[in-house]
């Protein structure tokens, strides 16, 4: 097949809230000190691509910025996190004891947030965003690009498309590190899964 593509999809680097442990869905939390300097040294490892995009948030537009020092990076809102709604910027122990955080606990896939989003309208928005990447692609006769984006976005893309079937959070999503997939274009077009993944940087063990 001559439409083979290599799709890098990567997590932002450690921000303040996750090293506060608190939700940050649409937040715009910045990368920590930590974070950054995690990036910079992994920098080296990471592979190049024709076009990187990236989520609109800050956390994924300065990640772009530091593994891809050279490319202009486009921003996407489509490949935000999930909107976590009332749970923005708190932590599980300001939240316990709150009943839609209880229930939407027990069951994240179907239970709503308030202010927020269901998970059906997360995935389909980020079914959205992929289709058209997918059109840009095939447009600009790509084989190599690659998507700055968050852990849930990542894993709800690899339920989808990865060689191997596995459930949202079986999948891992570090920060700064992520995945390549390889497949024919055409055939992600018709919603069929990937040929391989690889774990990136390419010294990470690929996870399925």
């Amino acid at each position: 097949m001559d439409d083979i593509v290599v799709i890098g999809l990567y997590r932002h680097g450690i921000t303040t809230d996750n090293e506060r442990k608190a939700f940050s869905g649409w937040t715009n939390s910045i990368l920590s000190e930590r974070g950054i300097q995690d990036l910079q040294a992994i920098q080296p490892l990471i592979p190049k691509y024709e076009k990187v995009i990236a989520s609109d948030l800050k956390r994924c537009v300065d990640t772009a910025g530091i593994l891809f020092p050279t490319e202009t990076v486009d921003v996407w809102s489509e490949f935000r996190e999930m909107n976590f709604g009332i749970l923005e910027g708190k932590r599980h122990q300001e939240l316990e004891h709150l009943e839609e955080y209880i229930t939407w606990v027990s069951d994240p896939f179907t239970s709503f947030l308030p202010e927020g989003e269901y998970f059906h309208e997360f995935g389909s928005r980020i079914r959205s965003g992929w289709n058209k990447w997918l059109d840009v692609m095939e447009q600009h006769e790509m084989k190599r690009g690659a998507i700055v984006t968050h852990g849930g976005v990542i894993r709800h893309l690899l339920t989808e498309v990865a060689p191997v079937e596995k459930q949202f959070w079986e999948w891992k999503a570090d920060n700064g590190r992520g995945y390549e997939l390889t497949a024919s274009l055409s055939s992600l077009r018709r919603g069929e899964r990937c040929i391989s993944l690889q774990a990136v940087p390419s010294t990470e063990k690929s996870n399925g």
